[in-house]
């Protein structure tokens, strides 16, 4: 049995090569997934010794687990049915509509990519293939014939942490050849990403750049950091080199990022052509990103005109006795000097099965009971990068 099931993975992760170099010389090569007309899609494995096959994805049904922070969505499973010669198939029952889709495989429990498919995406450890439904929305996260920003990986001194560290920057189509000034957008990922997740999980520069061609946005700078301060850069950009991505990296929510954010936006100021003032700065992220932007916006009252939580983990902050702890002190105090300085925009994102939910609504609760104006999106669905590409595309739409 272990036998079979080794072979049948095996023969699951070579199919897309071995097909690869029969399509070359006339052969023909199973496809997956394959986007039918109706806008049902078939996925496939060439796994003729595999015992089960059956495929994951977020276009499935959502099941709740129980977790430390509450009940969560997780993707649905589908199992694939064999045919004669050993190819193994689902298709959706029903049309999908617009979106950006991601999915695993599993051969006798593995868990497997779709190597018919080379399209795929890191998130932290995880490596899924991904897919797009166009149409509405989804239009936005597909690169269309419009001008392009250009998106950089940026060294820089971070002297808090004592390291020299990376983010993104996206800046917008023109930028090179133009003197003019622009707005900046700090955007900030969450717990067990890095700089790069909103470009590949997120498809930052896709809405950006369609959102600016479309003029429904102003054309402006996107800063992307790398929110946990004790690493350099992305996994395999760093002097550790190859290392295992993990989600329980140390510093993350104690005062450290916030502490040295304020040395981000001067860098940032002194190599880019900013507008440099509140009234064209913005600061926005998700889950811990979303806690980030919070405390960095409340403890620095004068500098972020528009300010955006995205399903922002409220009230997680991890108290251990450090010296960067007073970040958090006087919470009521620093929210009430933030409104007092009228930011332009306070805006909140949630879904409304978010294990979240509960703490953003009685943050929600506060801001009522002081009077504090914000702007806020409800919206179906969990703790999801579905969710967060939506609010990313409503924000930018709604600043500078």
């Amino acid at each position: 049995m272990k036998r079979f099931s080794i072979l049948a993975i095996t023969l699951c992760a070579i199919c897309g090569s071995a097909f690869g170099q029969q399509a070359l010389f006339g052969g023909q090569m199973p496809l997956s997934p394959e986007i039918h007309a109706d806008k049902t899609v078939t996925f496939r494995c060439m796994a003729p010794e595999a015992h089960k096959v059956q495929i994951t994805g977020d276009f499935l049904p959502t099941k709740k687990i129980d977790t430390p922070m509450g009940k969560y969505d997780m993707p649905g499973v589908a199992d694939l049915k064999k045919d004669e010669k050993g190819v193994w198939s689902f298709t959706t029952t029903a049309p999908l509509a617009p979106e950006l889709y991601s999915y695993t495989m599993m051969v006798d429990g593995a868990s497997v990519t779709d190597h018919l498919n080379v399209y795929t995406v890191r998130d932290i450890a995880n490596v899924s293939n991904y897919f797009l439904i166009g149409g509405g929305k989804a239009d936005l996260y597909k690169v269309n014939k419009v001008a392009h920003g250009t998106v950089s990986k940026v060294w820089y001194d971070d002297a808090k942490a004592g390291l020299t560290r990376r983010m993104t920057v996206y800046t917008p189509a023109g930028y090179e050849t133009s003197k003019q000034k622009y707005p900046v957008l700090y955007l900030l990922h969450g717990i067990g990403g890095d700089e790069e997740a909103w470009m590949d999980l997120g498809r930052a520069s896709q809405i950006l750049d369609n959102l600016i061609a479309q003029g429904k946005a102003k054309p402006m700078i996107v800063v992307m950091t790398n929110g946990n301060i004790s690493q350099e850069a992305a996994p395999g950009q760093t002097s550790d080199n190859l290392i295992v991505p993990t989600l329980g990296l140390p510093k993350t929510m104690e005062g450290s990022f916030e502490v040295s954010f304020p040395e981000v936006v001067k860098f940032v100021d002194a190599r880019y052509r900013t507008l440099a003032n509140s009234q064209n700065r913005a600061i926005a992220g998700l889950s811990m990103g979303g806690f980030h932007s919070l405390y960095i916006s409340i403890n620095n009252p004068k500098t972020f005109g528009y300010v955006g939580l995205f399903s922002a983990a409220i009230g997680k902050e991890q108290k251990t006795g450090g010296s960067n702890e007073y970040i958090y002190d006087n919470f009521d105090k620093k929210l009430a000097d933030l409104f007092a300085a009228k930011p332009k925009l306070f805006w909140i994102g949630i879904g409304n099965s978010d294990f979240l939910y509960k703490d953003n609504n009685a943050f929600r609760k506060k801001l009522d009971s002081k009077g504090y104006k914000y702007t806020y999106m409800e919206t179906d669905g969990g703790h999801i990068w579905r969710n967060w590409r939506i609010y990313l595309t409503e924000f930018a739409q709604k600043i500078f």
